[in-house]
């Protein structure tokens, strides 16, 4: 196990995060959408836990996230909380619980807390959805804000290229960074644009910034466990680093298994009883 914690508290929460930014110490999250994985990922020393609406991509196999519902993220967000002692727990509320009313936003984040113990909610979007975040934010609810690539809207951008390289959009996601901030997000994520623009948004805001694809200066990076563990094979963008193949060693592992089964020398005498 780790000791890289660099004295985290005995809890992170969103004050802590403030902190490091502050103090520029960088901020480690990684996602987790169960029990036994997440408890190493606390224990590991990282910061906060996204409980992403990615799990409909690991953990289901569909091709988008889309098709998460409420009834889902609730389900895996428990998983993690039971096994969280020290990260911040940040659930990702799926498409369409927030985007109909406001109303029925904070209702949902409610679900999420109340029902599945998560420490914040996050949620995609720039200027559009900055009353929806200040709704939920006044009812005491922390908000994630979510800029850039986001893969909620999939099919308006219709690729999941890099965003924001042209100027007028650029500009756009400085604005919606300023506007999230504004309504009282605690944090951004930054997701696949250049790490120039990366830079000057991380720069002009007081919240924490954390990116995936967005370069080195944000404020934190983020990660998907099963991308970075080598889990999830075929999937190899360019932000991705994996740091171990654990699917080569488990199918390694799961191939002698069948050949032991096969061959009668699993189980043997030690491992039977008289």
């Amino acid at each position: 196990m780790s000791t890289n914690t660099h004295d985290r508290p005995a809890k992170v929460t969103t004050k802590t995060l403030q902190l490091m930014k502050q103090e520029g110490r960088p901020i480690a999250m990684l996602t987790a959408y169960d029990f036994t994985l997440a408890k190493w990922v606390d224990q590991a020393g990282v910061d906060v836990i996204l409980v992403g609406d990615s799990a409909s991509n690991v953990m289901a196999g569909h091709e988008t996230t889309i098709p998460m519902t409420m009834d889902h993220m609730v389900y895996h967000t428990q998983c993690v909380v039971r096994a969280a002692e020290t990260a911040l727990v940040v659930a990702d509320m799926p498409f369409m619980s927030y985007q109909v009313t406001a109303r029925q936003a904070l209702q949902n984040a409610g679900r999420l807390m109340k029902e599945a113990g998560a420490h914040a909610v996050k949620l995609e979007g720039g200027a559009p959805v900055a009353p929806i975040i200040r709704r939920i934010v006044d009812a005491g609810i922390p908000v994630m804000a979510h800029l850039g690539l986001t893969p909620q809207s999939i099919f308006q951008f219709g690729t999941y290229t890099v965003r924001a390289k042209e100027e007028a959009e650029a500009e756009k996601l400085l604005a919606d960074a300023q506007a999230v901030q504004e309504a009282g997000a605690f944090s951004v994520v930054l997701e696949k644009i250049p790490a120039g623009l990366a830079k000057k948004v991380t720069a002009s805001l007081e919240i924490p910034t954390i990116g995936i694809g967005a370069g080195v200066d944000c404020d934190g990076q983020v990660l998907v466990l099963h991308d970075m563990l080598g889990l999830n094979k075929g999937f190899e963008p360019r932000f991705l680093r994996r740091y171990a193949e654990l699917g080569q060693t488990a199918n390694e592992a799961i191939s002698q298994y069948v050949a032991d089964v096969r061959t009668k020398t699993f189980p043997s005498k030690d491992e039977s009883y008289e």
